[in-house]
């Protein structure tokens, strides 16, 4: 069962012009277009430790001949290292490398760099300006395994390492810090035909930062009580399947990129003014399917962007579900489940070409007559009241009450406002069966919140349908519907 929990009200329209503003921000501070970087200077990098940092562990690197496996026994080292020739470095007991607070901790500068088994603590100190982190690469094919990485100012941070995999870390930021004083848990830069899978991210300043990285897989990640889930610019043909990005400020914020697909993630409490679940900025060609975007203060959020297409995704719990600015951008939402939501959509642009096409929506209370799935009448997304929402902030703490209801039922008998029609022409009678579409958070005792809307829901639609009777069913079932429940 879905849970969806009731969203909480604020301005819907205040909030769109601050996660306008904020988007404007972001693009200022970057070019036009991706642009590849330059070579990295050599002295711009941390290098070799001084002798009074340096890890008891360097000897040990320094001595071995590339190739080689250096096998670190239990116990723990105090001070930094630095790898600069291909070597397997890896932990049995899982020894704990403790930094010297003033650099990063691991520093790779040769290709082919395996680590793996390692507790890192970077000891809460570092230098931002120079990217300090638990691990620290700036070379190809990088491998980082089942390490544990604490109070550092970047978990991982990787510059033009092309190649690299994270697999199966665990990454906590420094606690009590705000966070303009810490980094991203996993930073790439400037890089491609990298994988991330399986990694846990807490408490940093961004989970995944991804900038001029593309061709990448980034699968099964949990990442959480952060600021931005996915901070993302400038990098295309990039794959994100099963990740959780759950309580920040925005679940995903992905701009000025290309031909990304985004599959059976969950976004999952994203809350705070102008908040955001999934939010594109200057987007081409990406497909959402089959992900879980629940209780965040807005699902969906597009601007600037061509051929964004959402099918099979749960979109629950939001204030406004769908943020829309672009007038032609040729959006598609096709066999989305849309329940519990204060508004549908709101639509900052005097028109759209954007196409909703055999969608759930728990709010319609149109009849299925004819028993085929699918309701008789559009089901319009925009009413009159909605234009007073987006106009009037106050106007939110009525949306709920027997008074909208009242207006828009009024203003579909007598229309009054030539408002603009966005409608979805053959909207579901019922929710379809999403089999793909993840469950909520999966280590939840008892009753939910988020579930408790759902069963209402769910349960005053049926009541609806009993009290209007239905003939049997006669015709096909709706092309979006999914009917082989699991």
């Amino acid at each position: 069962m879905l849970m969806i929990r009731p969203a909480a009200c604020t301005g819907s329209q205040g909030a769109a012009v601050a996660l306008a503003a904020v988007v404007l921000l972001f693009a200022a501070a970057s070019p036009a277009r991706a642009q590849p970087m330059a070579a990295i200077p050599p002295g711009a990098l941390e290098g070799r430790p001084p002798a009074s940092d340096l890890s008891p562990l360097q000897a040990r690197v320094d001595a071995a001949v590339p190739g080689a496996t250096v096998t670190i026994e239990p116990g723990e080292y105090v001070g930094d290292v630095i790898i600069d020739k291909p070597i397997h470095l890896t932990g049995r007991g899982r020894p704990r490398l403790v930094g010297s607070g003033r650099g990063s901790v691991v520093r790779i500068r040769a290709d082919g760099v395996t680590i793996d088994g390692f507790v890192i603590d970077g000891r809460r100190g570092g230098d931002l300006s120079r990217d300090s982190s638990g691990v620290h690469s700036a070379a190809g094919d990088t491998t980082l395994r089942d390490l544990e990485i604490s109070d550092a100012l970047f978990g991982v941070y990787l510059r033009e390492a092309n190649g690299a995999v994270v697999e199966r870390c665990r990454i906590r930021g420094i606690p009590g810090r705000d966070p303009g004083e810490k980094g991203s848990g996993i930073h790439a830069y400037n890089m491609e035909r990298f994988r991330f899978a399986g990694n846990e991210i807490v408490d940093v300043r961004d989970g995944l930062y991804l900038q001029n990285a593309s061709q990448g897989e980034i699968r099964g990640n949990v990442v959480r009580d952060v600021r931005y889930g996915l901070h993302y610019m400038f990098s295309n043909d990039n794959v994100f399947e099963d990740n959780t990005f759950a309580n920040g400020a925005a679940g995903t914020a992905i701009m000025y990129s290309q031909r990304i697909a985004f599959r059976r993630n969950r976004l999952l409490r994203n809350r705070g003014f102008a908040s955001v679940g999934l939010l594109f900025q200057g987007c081409d060609d990406v497909l959402a399917e089959d992900n879980l975007i629940a209780d965040n203060a807005r699902g969906v959020f597009i601007e600037g962007s061509h051929r964004i297409t959402l099918r099979r995704n749960v979109i629950a719990g939001a204030d406004v579900a769908v943020v829309l600015y672009d007038p032609t951008g040729g959006h598609r939402f096709e066999g989305n489940s849309f329940v519990g939501n204060m508004t549908p959509l709101e639509l900052v642009a005097r028109r759209t070409d954007t196409v909703f096409a055999g969608n759930y929506w728990s709010a319609n209370d149109e009849p299925d007559l004819d028993g085929d799935g699918i309701c008789e009448r559009p089901y319009r997304l925009t009413s009159v009241f909605d234009h007073f929402r987006g106009n009037l902030t106050a106007a939110d703490i009525l949306s709920d009450s027997f008074a909208a209801v009242a207006i828009g039922a009024a203003e579909r008998a007598f229309p009054v406002l030539r408002l603009v029609p966005v409608e979805d022409a053959a909207p579901l009678a019922r929710p379809p069966v999403l089999p793909a579409v993840p469950r909520p958070d999966s280590g939840a005792v008892g009753p939910s919140p988020l579930g408790i809307v759902t069963s209402l829901a769910l349960g005053l639609g049926g009541v609806a349908v009993l009290v209007r009777g239905r003939r049997p069913s006669t015709g096909p079932r709706s092309a979006c519907m999914i009917t082989n429940a699991p």
